[in-house]
């Protein structure tokens, strides 16, 4: 199994990163604030006025280091990566794959039955800890819901009948988000899903987040040799990492979702720490993006038991395991591809 290695974020603006041998140096204002071997790195994100040397990025795309330039704020603007790790016959496959609308809806089947189970996993656990709390009976009747519409998935047999069931679920979910808030409730409540921009504290964090995610799945399918840009759920369009949103579907609950509600109830981020912009959105101010950072980081840390794999490995490394049995089971090695089902 691939080894967990470091995600370099970068969030000082006027930072400026170059390479000096085997090393990654970050400067700013002309002084090193930090030296890492490249070697201890699976990818770099900057966030806003970040820039780096042309020297450094081919060190990066030969060393297989994704570099990802984002916002202040966190929205992608765009990612250098080097040649296509893997077998041109598996991405042949996997084109072949995504033209074929019966398989598309298979694997996107598989894909959501990660997510409603995580989603209803998340709900469920919210009820074993807090049962006593106002809304554990909106709580019990949504986990209720989410199980009819697992039960949905399989008769469902096109992509816009597993897309209507996925929407239904999410509204389910998110319409009880607001009752796995224990704390700060006045200062983070929750209404719905709100994107571009989010539109309050707790969109602005769960879209972060996901941005975070994103980066690693991406990551997890270019290592693998899967084309990030193919997807089955979600279709073609340019520009957009089709396939990365569909893998990281089983992840959202359990790896964004459960970290903002544990940042927020543990008070670990404060509403002092979100601003809103002209138009509206709401941004995080930049200790709280180092704290949310430092956070993600930690959580990839934690040890879990795979269900499929029946093996110990750090939460980092499951886009990597759920992308390396996807290419199995395009290649033909398994005979359909095993959602991660978190318990």
């Amino acid at each position: 199994m691939k080894k967990l290695l470091n995600t370099l974020y970068v969030t000082t603006q006027g930072a400026y990163l170059s390479r000096e041998g085997e090393t990654v140096l970050v400067r700013v204002e002309k002084e090193t604030r930090l030296q890492l071997p490249i070697h201890t790195l699976s990818g770099i994100v900057c966030f806003g006025q970040v820039s780096c040397s042309p020297f450094l990025l081919g060190l990066c795309a030969e060393r297989g280091v994704g570099v990802s330039f984002l916002t202040e704020n966190g929205r992608f603007l765009a990612r250098v990566q080097g040649p296509v790790s893997g077998n041109v016959l598996l991405r042949r496959e996997q084109y072949r794959w995504a033209d074929d609308l019966v398989r598309s809806a298979d694997l996107a089947r598989s894909f959501l039955v990660g997510k409603i189970a995580n989603s209803r996993g998340v709900l469920q656990r919210a009820i074993r800890d807090h049962g006593d709390k106002p809304g554990a009976r909106m709580l019990e009747t949504a986990v209720g819901k989410l199980r009819f519409s697992l039960d949905q998935l399989w008769p469902a047999d096109s992509l816009d009948a597993l897309r209507g069931i996925e929407g239904d679920a999410a509204s389910c979910y998110f319409g009880v988000f607001d009752h796995l808030l224990t704390a700060q409730k006045e200062d983070f409540r929750f209404q719905e899903r709100s994107r571009r921009p989010p539109l309050n504290k707790v969109n602005c964090l769960l879209s972060f987040l996901y941005t975070l995610l994103m980066h690693d799945v991406r990551s997890a399918l270019e290592t693998v040799g899967l084309d990030p840009a193919v997807g089955f759920l979600h279709r073609d369009r340019p520009g957009r990492a089709s396939l990365a949103l569909d893998l990281m579907e089983e992840f959202r609950p359990i790896l964004a979702d459960r970290l903002a509600l544990t940042l927020i109830n543990l008070g670990v981020v404060k509403t002092s720490g979100f601003g809103r912009t002209e138009t509206g959105g709401v941004v995080m101010d930049d200790d709280t993006r180092k704290a949310v950072l430092v956070a993600y980081q930690k959580r990839k840390q934690e040890e879990i038991n795979h269900p499929f794999l029946d093996e110990k490995m750090a939460i980092g490394m499951l886009p990597f395991a759920q992308a390396l049995l996807l290419a199995r089971n395009v290649r033909g090695d398994l005979d359909g591809y095993p959602p991660f089902l978190w318990k």
